[in-house]
């Protein structure tokens, strides 16, 4: 063979080489292209694995809100104070009944029950005795004033077992002459019903109070409940106003705000009546 043969062999591998090497990295930007393009479509596949997983928490936690009472999506419905109270009450051992006594005796029965308990049999099933009590502020005169007095008269509640010894106990107490129902087999009172005559004795938190004694009462510090307002005015009642630009004037009472101690009261002026609003102190009886 000659040098000139053997140049062009030589000349013709490496071309081939050249073009092997080529084309192996041709084949290996391919294996990375795929590569990056599998990692790639991994992530998404994770991300979206990710995205149902949170989705599927959400829900499982509005489910639960829903389940709960608070509707997914909606403000929460504000808790009610007496929740805790009302479940209190269904949870004490006993039931309540209700007994008459002598009006203005109701006191007088709860300490004689209470002393009568500690050293006669039966004692042990009875566990409470309550004289539910209601507080107003009356406005006469202009005049606030707070009063307390027995919201039932002549009625006292007993939270009991009903056995043959603690009815006779409550049943002979001094100034007790029975109990609400039939007075030999008394029937207990609803949960509902025990929760409706002792609402008044739970003091609620001082803020929800506060919050509450712009419904039709007042927030009295210390009492931690929202304290009815009772004024001595009535709708259609005559009056004479006795202080202000109208004074010596009689009116007709048309609208009574307790909550702010204003009336709202229609004065004859130029043979048309005009509602003007007057404060509890500004006015007086007609006669």
């Amino acid at each position: 063979m000659s040098d000139l043969e053997r140049d062009d062999i030589e000349a013709l591998a490496q071309v081939e080489d050249a073009a092997a090497d080529a084309v192996i990295d041709e084949a290996d930007a391919d294996l990375a292209d795929l590569a990056l393009d599998a990692a790639a479509e991994l992530e998404q596949d994770l991300e979206l694995e990710a995205a149902i997983a949170e989705t599927a928490t959400e829900a499982a936690s509005e489910a639960e809100m829903v389940e709960e009472g608070a509707p997914a999506d909606e403000t929460p419905v504000e808790e009610d104070p007496y929740k805790v109270f009302r479940d209190d009450l269904r949870k004490q051992p006993g039931k309540w009944y209700v007994i008459h006594s002598y009006a203005g005796y109701e006191k007088r029965v709860k300490q004689n029950i209470e002393t009568r308990k500690q050293s006669l049999e039966g004692g042990e099933d009875i566990f409470q005795i309550e004289v539910p009590m209601e507080d107003t502020v009356e406005i006469k005169n202009g005049q606030r004033k707070l009063v307390t007095k027995v919201r039932i008269p002549g009625y006292v509640m007993v939270r009991m077992d009903m056995t043959e010894e603690s009815w006779e106990l409550v049943r002979h107490t001094p100034a007790v002459t029975g109990f609400v129902g039939n007075s030999q087999n008394p029937t207990p009172l609803r949960p509902s019903e025990a929760f409706d005559m002792l609402k008044s004795t739970f003091e609620l938190p001082e803020e929800v109070a506060a919050k509450a004694a712009g419904k039709g009462g007042v927030a009295v510090k210390g009492k931690g409940k929202n304290v009815p307002i009772v004024t001595n005015f009535k709708l259609g009642e005559s009056i004479m106003i006795k202080d202000g630009s109208f004074a010596g004037l009689p009116g007709t009472i048309s609208e009574i705000k307790p909550e702010s101690g204003k009336l709202t009261v229609l004065v004859s002026l130029f043979e048309r009546e005009t509602p003007v609003e007057l404060g509890f102190d500004q006015v007086g009886p007609l006669n």
